[in-house]
């Protein structure tokens, strides 16, 4: 999979990243419902603008390609990912509702630029068969990662508070970025990125599927746990068991996408994933079985690892110089329809809360539709 020392060199380095990643990002949103319903009593519709408000910087991660210009692509990684353990340890210090949206604004411009830049530097240094197998490699580790962290929360939650546990957190991400800030992984091998904007009429497939996934994957964050919480009266303990469940399904299943795309491809796997997402969010609307809506959360998660599929049927038809503009430009499209949707699905959540379930059914009808128009590069059709 690994063929050479220098990837061997960078795939450490986005293992380290990817695990830090985990922790920060799985203690957050492992208590974050919790901490804004019980410590802020934040309503469902102010839920809606503080989701719309974290996927602020997504849609500005296009600005990445400029600060390339002045910063190597690894170092840029690792500063975003200090910034994101920042904005994660002061959660709890800010705890009212323009509190938390500073605290979410400055966690996820560090989240979003290091995913832009963590799935740019894999396209690059990884070929079009080892790309999907490191891919899922890393989101089984993000996973394995989740589980330890879950059950560390889980014990925490007794005898630590909420603003105890984010700093804690925030501390662990910003000492393991500043050993990231000291590596140098990179190679001069791999071809030169373009430091402008690129869109190309010839991407239009990605850009599309990329818009939608972004969409799909608003319904999932901004309203799933929260349904639990809300609805369903899921205490802390109950949310970090569910998670430590679910990314212990997760961390055997991950690898398995990435064998699967390079067995089958691209359309298969996305087929499966959107088919199946039409039903999950219906019944998300409709059960009322606090096991089962649990079930639903698990199968909704496991599906979100074909997204990679996106990017890998990108790489094979993209330029190799594209790759980095292009992860940004993707990530910008991603969040455009993510910045108003999670709003616009709080409001509809105060009508009923079955409407933004039954709209991400209509996205992923839209996107099994986009799905069937990916073909083969030419020289493997």
């Amino acid at each position: 999979m690994i063929t050479n020392k220098q990837n061997k060199k960078m795939y450490l380095y986005l293992l380290v990243m990817t695990i830090l990643l985990a922790v920060g990002f799985q203690g957050w949103r492992t208590i974050f419902n919790n901490f804004a319903v019980e410590n802020v009593n934040i309503s469902g519709q102010q839920m809606g603008i503080i989701q719309s408000v974290r996927e602020i910087p997504g849609f500005l991660a296009l600005l990445v390609v400029y600060l390339l210009i002045f910063i190597k692509e690894h170092k840029l990684a690792a500063l975003s990912l200090l910034i994101f353990g920042v904005g994660i340890g002061i959660t709890g210090y800010l705890d009212s509702f323009w509190g938390i949206i500073i605290s979410t604004l400055i966690m996820s411009f560090g989240f979003h630029y290091y995913e832009t830049l963590n799935q740019s530097l894999t396209l690059q240094y990884f070929d079009k068969t080892a790309a999907p197998l490191v891919l899922s490699k890393l989101r089984a580790i993000a996973s394995g990662t989740n589980v330890l962290i879950g059950a560390i929360v889980f014990l925490l939650a007794s005898f630590l508070n909420y603003t105890n546990i984010f700093l804690l957190l925030g501390i662990l991400v910003c000492i393991g970025a500043g050993w990231c800030l000291m590596q140098s992984p990179q190679s001069e091998d791999i071809p030169t990125q373009h430091k402008k904007m690129i869109f190309r009429k010839r991407y239009w497939l990605f850009y599309s599927l990329t818009m939608f996934a972004g969409a799909r994957r608003q319904i999932f964050v901004a309203f799933a746990v929260f349904l639990l919480v809300k609805k369903f009266g899921f205490t802390v303990q109950e949310i970090t068991i569910l998670f430590v469940v679910n990314n212990i399904i997760n961390y055997f299943f991950m690898p398995y996408i990435g064998r699967l795309i390079n067995k089958k491809d691209e359309r298969f796997v996305l087929s499966i994933e959107y088919f199946s997402l039409i039903f999950i969010f219906l019944a998300y609307a409709l059960v009322s079985s606090k096991l089962i809506v649990a079930a639903l959360y698990i199968l909704d998660h496991m599906l979100f690892g074909f997204s990679i599929a996106i990017k890998s049927n990108f790489q094979k038809h993209a330029d190799p110089s594209d790759i980095a503009p292009s992860m940004a430009v993707g990530f910008t499209i991603n969040h455009i329809v993510a910045v108003i949707l999670p709003a616009i699905g709080g409001m509809l959540w105060m009508f009923d809360y079955k409407i933004p379930f039954i709209l991400g059914a209509g996205l992923s009808l839209c996107s099994l539709v986009l799905v069937q128009f990916i073909r083969k590069p030419k020289e493997t059709a």
